[in-house]
């Protein structure tokens, strides 16, 4: 059973991070792999030092990613949803701020759904961050 503690996460969780993301991507055939799974572990140790990451289950089972400066949510990665884990780690995000935003792909209705039961409202499309070229939409929420 996974533990739902949401913790900070460490340098030690990059990996089992990557692994969740490289999980989901492999799993959704809309989303073209542009970089390899080590790629992927190297974006998220340069992210690091920058970045809020919370992580939870023991082991790792998901993960989500807040810059501090602007309240943009990066990632939220759940090795499998229904569990409870995004909510935590949502929560977790929304603790002492007013305002989150987030950019999540058209195609991936799901999230859209899930963020909407956060309380995250549609802003409009965005154009999409390189290297992909899948349309994406702006969620905002504010407390």
């Amino acid at each position: 059973m996974t533990d739902l503690l949401v913790r900070r996460a460490g340098e030690s969780d990059i990996p089992a991070c990557a692994a969740v993301v490289n999980g989901w991507i492999d799993a959704s055939p809309w989303f073209p792999r542009v970089h390899s799974a080590e790629e992927v572990e190297g974006f998220l140790r340069d992210a690091f030092p920058e970045r809020e990451i919370w992580v939870i289950g023991e082991p790792v089972e998901g993960y989500l990613s807040v810059d501090p400066g602007t309240g943009k949510v990066g990632a939220l990665y759940c090795a499998r949803s229904g569990a409870g884990l995004g909510k935590a780690l949502m929560d977790k995000a929304k603790e002492g701020r007013d305002a989150l935003f987030l950019h999540t792909h058209v195609a991936n209705e799901a999230a859209q759904r899930f963020y909407r039961r956060e309380g995250f409202v549609d802003a409009g499309e965005v154009d999409p961050e390189p290297p992909h070229e899948l349309p994406e939409l702006r969620m905002e929420w504010v407390r």
